[in-house]
């Protein structure tokens, strides 16, 4: 008996695939469990997996089509099996659309994300990294450090013997200078103008913005924090060895997912009908990726040391702009934080994230004049934040306490760590 093949709900806000790609043609043999096709869902790349054996007898839409969770697109069944009856159920043969061009990853991920190939450098690049069948060959030690500092190993070259990664090898790599990733050009056909439809990411992006800052009363809370001090504890850290490292970022996701903990009423969820106070802080952090913003979740935030953070801060970034994010690594955030201050963006104001009650904007970080009490002018590092609030859950007392706990925690910096 055939088994249909559907357009499944690969993550928990999927409403619609587009199917990236087919990984097996119309006549092969396919066994349950056996990755079929690649789909690009509202946050990243999936693999759907055949759910029965025989032959592929028919793909009912092409690579680049988009069909809507639960609809058929495939027909696995036995050689000769008439399958006219199922054809005719799925209705007219869906067109492909064209996207814009992005590199893609799947989830479950191959060691490396499937990107263009970089130029040669003028100079001889450095040998590939040592492979045992495939396996990159690394020491325990060099794969817990790798791990904390969201270095993939594929791109460290080993000093030991046969080529084996070392802990050296990822102290070089972690210190050496990282070229910026430039953005992804759009291909031109070159007439007046190319309509490219939208991903999935980028519909969802324009559906939970419409929902957010349409129907939620939002004000906003600015407040400028001083950094010396944390400035002061990041150098201490550093002066210890390259494991205590950690960047303002992970400063200021640890402090907020500290404060979060002490005022449970910005820690929340508004639900139409009544509020969800978290009793976890689930921290989310917007990730610029080439088709959008996404926000993968550090789960207890307020429970792991500063180093946790700061290392699971690196990892999740880096598999959200690889794309490679499972869906229980995006979803359950019960507040967020959004950061542009890399992008040297003084202030700014982000959108909340719906059902969640608030979200905080970090801006860039600034050195400024300040006169202390004898006079004196002297230069500090100051950071503004804006915090989003929705009016409905919070009131403007109770996003500025919370604020007052943040700087409390930020400003003096040894308050983490007691």
């Amino acid at each position: 008996m055939a088994t249909k093949v559907f357009m499944e709900a690969l993550s928990p806000t999927m409403e619609e695939g587009r199917l990236a790609k087919w990984l097996k043609n119309e006549g092969d043999a396919v066994k349950s469990g056996d990755v079929i096709a690649e789909v690009e869902t509202d946050k990243a790349i999936m693999e759907l997996v055949a759910r029965g054996d025989g032959i592929l007898l028919k793909r009912l839409i092409p690579d680049g089509a988009t069909a809507p969770v639960s609809s058929l697109i495939g027909v696995i069944g036995a050689k000769g099996e008439d399958i006219a009856a199922l054809v005719a159920s799925a209705g007219a043969p869906v067109a492909a659309v064209p996207v814009a061009a992005a590199p893609v990853a799947t989830v479950p991920a191959s060691p490396s994300p499937r990107v263009p190939p970089a130029p040669a450098p003028a100079h001889a690049p450095a040998p590939a990294p040592s492979t045992n069948g495939g396996r990159t060959i690394s020491s325990p030690l060099a794969r817990r450090m790798a791990g904390e500092k969201g270095l993939d190993l594929s791109g460290v070259q080993g000093s030991g013997p046969g080529g084996r990664i070392i802990k050296r090898d990822i102290e070089s790599a972690a210190t050496a200078p990282r070229a910026a990733a430039a953005p992804a050009k759009r291909p031109s056909s070159g007439a007046d103008y190319d309509d490219i439809a939208l991903t999935q990411i980028r519909k969802t992006i324009a559906r939970r913005l419409a929902e957010s800052i349409g129907p939620i009363p939002t004000f906003y809370l600015t407040a400028e924090f001083d950094l010396e001090r944390a400035g002061e504890m990041r150098t201490a850290m550093a002066a210890m060895g390259d494991e205590y490292k950690v960047s303002f970022n992970d400063i200021i996701l640890k402090a907020t997912a500290t404060a979060l903990a002490q005022h449970p009423e910005v820690n929340a969820h508004w639900l139409g009908d009544h509020i969800r106070y978290w009793n976890r802080v689930n921290l989310g952090m917007a990730v610029a990726t080439d088709d959008g913003l996404i926000v993968p979740v550090i789960f207890d935030a307020d429970q792991k040391r500063l180093s946790e953070i700061s290392a699971e801060s690196k990892a999740l970034a880096k598999k959200a702009r690889e794309r490679k994010l499972k869906p229980e690594e995006f979803t359950g955030s019960s507040f967020s934080v959004s950061n542009l201050g890399m992008m040297q963006i003084e202030q700014f104001t982000a959108i909340i994230n719906p059902p969640e009650v608030g979200i905080l904007a970090i801006g860039a970080i600034e050195d400024k004049p300040v006169k202390g009490a004898d006079g004196a002018v002297t230069f500090r590092k100051t950071l503004r934040v804006t915090m989003s609030c929705d009016h409905r859950a919070v009131d403007g007392a109770v996003g500025a306490r919370f604020l007052q706990t943040l700087r409390k925690m930020i400003e003096n910096p040894l308050m983490l760590v007691y």
